[in-house]
Formats: structure tokens, sequence, C-alpha cells
């Protein structure tokens, strides 16, 4: 458990409340996320049916799920899961927010449970505050200036977005100079390339509609949910297997 013992009186976040969010440490966490390999990215109009979508992830093999700031009741989301959802509440997966693009939103998103916090772009400021309240962070980048950056500004992960207009070539030329780097590709991920980017030098991939379906959501078919994660972790394994 990490608490929060000093907060800046000027700072306009102090009203937010960091104090108590979270049983794994950031290395646990971190692990996690490269476990399964996979983070379900769940951006949906209505997250009324958050907890059987994330038990049906976990099901499937996925070890973290990031929901998504964009997703109206995301907050109350992310405290009803870590509550009701077994393997979040003893620490065996990991939950965290997405879509996070300043320092008041993470504080919010940590406020509410948030092991982990995922931006599309890098802001230096929410790095910053994830870093020192303990909690990683994977900012998004998009050039190799910018990927380096965000690692030495204390990112756990690098999200590379959109990655879709890069693919898996661009990841090798990467680490090719900057070994170092743990990098996440995000945005036209699916079945047919996560193995390819994996096999590039990616700790995990970000995946969004091509696993959480909106369909299936809606129907509740939590089946259809489950056998695909466990294709795209099965397609994650199979890369790692090969390197």
């Amino acid at each position: 458990m990490i608490r929060v013992t000093h907060i800046d009186t000027r700072d306009p976040l102090a009203a937010c409340s960091l104090s108590d969010f979270g049983m794994n440490t950031p290395d646990r966490t971190v692990q996690l996320i490269e476990k399964g390999g996979v983070v379900p990215v769940v951006r949906l109009p209505d997250l009324a049916g958050a907890v059987g979508l994330a038990e049906a992830l976990l099901d499937g093999g996925v070890t973290a799920v990031e929901l998504t700031m964009t997703s109206p009741g995301a907050l109350e989301a992310l405290s009803l899961l870590r509550a009701r959802v077994k393997a979040f509440a003893e620490g065996a997966a990991a939950l965290g927010m997405g879509s996070v693009l300043n320092r008041k939103m993470a504080a919010e998103a940590i406020a509410n449970g948030a092991q982990f916090v995922v931006a599309p772009t890098l802001d230096l400021p929410t790095v910053d505050l994830c870093t020192t309240h303990g909690v990683p962070v994977m900012p998004g980048a998009f050039t190799p200036t910018e990927i380096q950056t965000a690692w030495v500004a204390g990112a756990a992960v690098v999200k590379v977005f959109p990655a879709t207009k890069l693919g898996p070539g661009y990841f090798k030329d990467i680490l090719a100079p900057l070994p170092h780097l743990r990098l996440m590709p995000t945005g036209g991920v699916g079945l047919e390339n996560a193995g390819e980017f994996v096999g590039a030098g990616a700790v995990a991939v970000g995946v969004g509609s091509a696993l959480v379906r909106k369909d299936w959501v809606e129907d509740g078919n939590w089946q259809a949910v489950t056998e695909q994660a466990g294709r795209f972790v099965a397609a994650v394994g199979e890369a790692r297997a090969a390197l």
C-alpha cells in the first residue's frame, strides 16, 4: 500500500485523495501488464456490463485491463471492478485507466483505484504525477525523440500510438539503437499482427475493438469475448516462444 503524506496546497489537485490505490507494487503491476501481453482497451458508451466484460477478458488469459476516460462512468467503474472482480481485488490482475490527458485526470483515476495510467500523448506533468505517487504510467509517443523523452521522464512502458500507421518494422528500427525501451503498440492491433509486434520487440499490445467488440458487449456475449481474448493471448505467447 502506498500513501501520500504530503500534498502541495498550491497544487490544483490538492482536493484529490491519492491515499490508497492498490495492493500491487509498481513493479508487480508492470509484470502483470507484460504477463498476458494483451491490454484490452475498453472504450464503450455504456459501462453497465463492466463486471461481466472484465471477468470474460480475464477468463481468456488477460492479466491487465484498461478502462478509458472517454467512457461515461469510467471512474465509478474503476471502484466497482476493484471491489467486485476477484482477480483485481486480490492483486492477480491489474486495472488501469486510459485516455488520460492531464494531471487532474490522472489524479482522479488514481484516487478511484487505477493501478496504471495510459495516455494517448506525452504530457510530462502527468508522467511526473504518476511516478511521484508510484503508479506505472504509459504515455503515448510516436517519434523516436518522443519515445525516448517519455522513457527518461519515467514511463514504465511507452505506448506507441497510433501503431497502425507504423507497423512492426518500426519497432525493430526503434529498438536497434534503443534496446532498453519497453514498447506497447496501440491502434490498429489485431490478431493478424499482434504476434508480429511482439516478435519485433513489443512487451505487450494494446487492443481495442478487435477484442472488445461493441456488439458482443451489448449482447452480453461473454463467451465470445473470452474466446477472442484467448486467441490474442495465444498469439502473443507463440510469438514470444519463437524469439
